[in-house]
């Protein structure tokens, strides 16, 4: 057996692990009790509502998906000619390759959404039942179920690629010495996991934010009457929407940067691996074991979110935050752990000893770089924190003074995560380019990506964990429980709120490194078909090694020129992409909540009895119409965000033959743009919402105020921002990456 052998193997057996792990733990939550029939009755609604609107969102996106994968086979066929031979033999077999893993990954990424959602309607009952015990039976019922998403997300990527690459490699035609082109032919599987997740989270996004925003105006603000009152039509809907928007959504959404980073870094890798050995500098399992690197690191990275999953426990009284801050560091630990093993097995070179600690340093950039986002995002969300508090105050005179004020915070809230990237994107840069290898930056902040994303696992299980632990309450206040059961699924909850806004925070950052790598990725795939934007400059760099002395060359920069009337067009159109984007996406849950809203009061005027308790509403009438209107709703968002790059690319070729460097510029600045206003959304919607539970706590007058009123109208603008089009803006920025890898033949005329 040979080393990429061994590799695979290795790789396939950490993934097979976390897919086995994630079945125990399903089997665990499943076995759990189910509380009483009343508990029971309400969580069949949610799972009920649940399943049907996932089974016509799958319908749509599949539809979706072949039909776009029809259109990709036609058009590298079209394409043909010379264009694929720095790659494939041939452009039936590229075309063949791009397609089928375009396919899997779309695959891939329904069935993570899926089981996000499956275990999650499941285990809400079992939380709350396990809550009426204690905190703790609660807190381990939803974050094992979470982690049964999380560790599906991971593992299924990392099975998808390592299997894919092997696939391509036996099978796919790439000559032996071009062996670092391989990743070229899978560029597909993190597409197809970008178009699903995109779809995913708007339609899933869209789905709750209307159900929430409906309930919320109608209920609380019109009636007067509490949140997760059964009295409400709209309230089963709004909780069948925590679990499509942020378990499915987010479950792809992970997924999806997962399979990203993995292709994106193995290029990068591959890249430098092949200039470091023409320079005469060899690794310890050479090109094959640079170019596998991120697959090992991400299967340290699934034993360590294991771990971590199975020490949470809630000691005595204590907050059950900090039982799972203290899983989250564990897990970080044992990442990190994890990463050296890696860097020093596969990045170790005789010739530059000191390289493999050098991207260890990368890697712990990109791991300190995830917990000052988590801090960050913390601080601008959290109600004993200044910016939230702010916006309580502002609450006194009325809504407007309230959307003053979060529009003020989500703007401040864009500069110290900004600072924070940039610090890191810097310092992984400079130490990939001291490591001794040539060329080897950009790389160093792949490296920092893989750090960020080394936790996911566990990230996702606390993510999940917060809509499990919504929907635990929402069963235990529906079902009339005491008071004292009320108030451990209250603190429950209150965690859940807080897991949901940092792992938003931890999403954004990971986007934002992720679509840098990407981004470097796709300029290096320009030059592997031909066209290479810029050359070796910077002179030589100094290796010695065996007493003797040797120069190579270092720093290939890459030039994409936005003074060029054309290419500064392609930015303009990637910044006002991600305005235009939002725009929809949020206009969509003002259509959607507007027919929700309708709903709610026309069931309260056809029957008075709904109020005063005496009859119930009719909760599947307004789920079946969030549903219809959801789907609707996201289609034209999302063909926008897959087509714009695809008739740019094409039309600047035709027109100008521009197009692979007029991309490059949209890729660019909508990049930029995108970052800043997913931080702005995401930011400034979570704090309109503690803001409102501030206030519902007892400042200012407390529930029923008129400065409550105002705080739910504020909370209600947040809605679309921090739950639809903030999130889809995470999925947008690493689509616009993929889509460009994929079609990036399609947009350049290669020279004779």
């Amino acid at each position: 057996m040979g080393q990429q052998e061994i590799l695979l193997v290795l790789i396939l057996a950490f993934g097979i692990l976390g897919l086995v792990t994630a079945w125990l733990l399903a089997r665990w939550v499943l076995k759990r009790d189910t509380g009483t029939d009343k508990m029971r009755l309400i969580s069949d609604a949610i799972k009920e509502g649940a399943e049907a609107f996932m089974a016509r969102q799958f319908k749509t996106i599949i539809y979706l998906a072949v039909g776009f994968a029809v259109v990709l086979f036609g058009g590298y066929l079209l394409r043909g000619g010379q264009a694929f031979d720095p790659v494939a033999n041939n452009a039936l077999s590229m075309a063949f390759w791009t397609t089928l893993s375009f396919l899997l990954g779309a695959l891939c990424s329904l069935i993570a959404g899926y089981v996000g959602m499956w275990i999650s309607i499941r285990a809400n009952i079992r939380t709350a039942a396990g809550t009426l015990r204690s905190v703790n039976d609660g807190l381990q019922v939803a974050l094992r179920a979470g982690a049964v998403s999380g560790l599906m997300v991971v593992a299924m990527s990392l099975i998808g690629v390592g299997g894919l690459y092997a696939a391509a490699h036996y099978f796919g035609g790439v000559a032996v010495a071009d062996l670092a082109k391989t990743p070229l032919l899978i560029v597909g599987y993190g597409f197809g996991a970008s178009f699903v997740a995109l779809f995913a989270q708007l339609g899933g996004g869209i789905y709750t934010k209307a159900a929430d925003v409906g309930a919320d105006l109608v209920g609380k603000v019109e009636a007067g009457i509490p949140e997760d009152d059964p009295r409400n039509p709209a309230v089963i809907a709004d909780l069948v929407g925590d679990n499509v928007g942020d378990c499915a959504g987010r479950g792809a959404d992970l997924f999806e940067s997962t399979a990203a980073e993995n292709i994106g870094a193995m290029i990068l890798g591959a890249a430098m691996a092949t200039l470091a050995i023409k320079s005469n500098i060899n690794f310890a399992w050479g090109v094959v074991g640079v170019m596998l690197f991120p697959l090992v690191a991400r299967s340290f990275g699934i034993v360590a979110s294991i771990i971590g999953v199975l020490i949470v426990k809630v000691r005595g009284d204590e907050d059950p935050m900090k039982s799972l801050n203290r899983g989250f560091y564990v897990s970080t630990v044992l990442a990190i752990i994890g990463l050296a093993i890696a860097s020093r097995w596969l990045l170790y070179s005789t010739t530059a000893p000191d390289a493999w600690w050098h991207f260890l340093l990368a890697g712990i950039v990109g791991i300190i770089t995830a917990l000052l986002y988590v801090f960050i995002t913390q601080y601008y969300t959290e109600f004993r924190y200044r910016p939230v508090m702010s916006i309580a105050e502002a609450s006194k005179t009325g809504p407007a003074t309230n959307i003053i004020a979060g529009i003020a915070v989500g703007m401040e809230s864009t500069a110290l995560p900004v600072i924070v990237i940039g610090v890191a994107i810097l310092a992984a840069y400079a130490l990939g380019q001291s490591s001794g290898l040539p060329d080897a930056g950009l790389f160093g902040t792949a490296v920092a990506t893989m750090g960020m994303l080394s936790t996911a696992g566990y990230v996702l299980a606390m993510d999940t964990f917060g809509p499990i632990a919504d929907n635990a309450g929402g069963i235990i206040e529906m079902s009339g429980q005491p008071a004292e059961v009320r108030e451990k699924s209250d603190r429950l909850d209150s965690v859940g709120n807080t897991t949901k806004a940092l792992t938003k925070g931890y999403a954004v950052g990971s986007a934002a490194l992720a679509a840098f790598l990407l981004f470097s990725a796709y300029l290096d795939e320009l030059k592997n078909y031909g066209l290479n934007l810029g050359g070796v400059i910077g002179g030589t760099q100094t290796v010695t090694a065996n007493g003797m002395t040797q120069a190579v060359g270092v720093k290939t920069q890459y030039i994409v020129n936005i003074a060029d009337p054309k290419l500064f067009v392609g930015a303009l159109l990637g910044g006002m992409l991600v305005f235009l984007f939002s725009s929809l996406a949020i206009r969509a849950v003002g259509k959607a909540a507007s027919a929700v809203i309708a709903d709610v009061r026309a069931q309260f005027k056809e029957d008075a009895g709904i109020l005063a308790g005496t009859s119930k509403p009719n909760y599947g009438r307004t789920v079946d119409l969030v549903t219809k209107s959801a789907l609707r709703e996201m289609v034209l968002p999302g063909l926008l965000a897959v087509g714009m790059p695809v008739v740019v690319g094409v039309l600047f070729r035709v027109v100008f033959n521009a197009g692979g460097e007029t991309v490059a510029a949209m890729l660019m600045v909508g990049t930029i743009v995108g970052v800043l206003m997913a931080l702005f959304l995401n930011n400034g919607g979570g704090a309109w919402d503690n803001a409102k539970k501030y206030i519902e706590m007892g400042f200012a007058g407390g529930k029923g105020s008129d400065t409550h009123k105002a705080a739910v109208v504020g909370d209600t603008v947040g809605d679309p921002f921090k739950d639809t089009a903030g999130p889809s803006l995470h999925v947008l920025i690493k689509l616009l990456a993929t889509i460009t890898l994929v079609l990036a033949p399609l947009f350049i005329n290669i020279p004779k």
